[in-house]
């Protein structure tokens, strides 16, 4: 199997032009699809909602917002390395880039975002986008 270029995955852009535009557009426009389609499967998904929070708060800088909206872009692509119908495995890969991405960024994520998080995974208003 070809393993796919980084420029294939999160865009041949820089953060700043009009890729970083596209990928914050898709990830507001089927981040909570993909969710509510896998969620009993992803064991990361508060992690996931806290970065979605994250990432779109004007509060956090720039440059970890577009990283996170990267890590974020390609969970929501339906296309990936390991196809998330797959039961077990299939998210194993948005996880390792989603988990990477958030231990770099971590520090970023506040309270207020994994509340938001939480809030949102129990069915409450947090807010979404």
């Amino acid at each position: 199997m070809a393993r796919p270029l980084f420029g294939e995955i999160l865009g041949k852009g820089n953060a700043a032009g009009k890729d970083h535009g596209a990928r914050e557009e898709r990830v507001r426009r089927d981040f909570w699809k993909v969710l509510r389609r896998g969620a009993r499967n992803i064991p990361f998904a508060e992690d996931a909602v806290a970065a979605y929070f994250c990432a779109f708060d004007t509060n956090t800088p720039f440059r970890v917002r577009a990283m996170l909206i990267a890590a974020l872009a390609y969970f929501v692509m339906p296309i990936d390395v390991v196809p998330d119908f797959l039961a077990g495995i299939g998210f194993a890969d948005d996880a390792t880039v989603l988990m990477t991405a958030l231990t770099m960024l971590g520090s970023h994520l506040k309270p207020v975002h994994r509340e938001a998080a939480r809030r949102a995974l129990a069915g409450e208003d947090a807010g979404r986008a």
